[in-house]
């Protein structure tokens, strides 16, 4: 079984982006570190909190946090094989970094993070 290093990502699914930034921006005392028409990230306290508009092409409906892996491909494996159902598969969303989520035995998603 490969080990997972805990939660670095959350990505909030946002019907406003203007809107959500100014509140976010309020939450965590800074202004974001990428902001951009699809997507809006801060850097604060060693985690990366995303803001996508109307849930992206992945149709967030709710957040999703994304676990740090070694090994995405094996993770993927493991949970699959304890029941779990690919919603994303594993791709690469920039630079050396690749994401993919499941969806749990009660439809929670969950999503697994590599740096390659």
């Amino acid at each position: 079984m490969t080990t997972t290093e805990g939660i670095t990502i959350v990505l909030h699914p946002v019907s406003d982006l203007e809107a959500a930034k100014k509140v976010y921006s309020a939450l965590l005392g800074m202004q974001p570190q990428a902001d951009s028409p699809y997507y809006v990230g801060f850097d604060a306290a060693g985690q990366h909190i995303g803001l996508v508009p109307n849930g992206g092409p992945q149709g967030m409906t709710s957040p999703v946090a994304y676990w740090q892996v070694a090994d995405i491909e094996a993770k993927l494996a493991e949970l699959t094989a304890a029941g779990a159902t690919v919603t994303e598969p594993a791709h690469n969303v920039g630079g050396t970094r690749w994401v993919a989520s499941v969806t749990d035995l009660d439809g929670n998603v969950l999503g697994v993070v590599e740096d390659r």
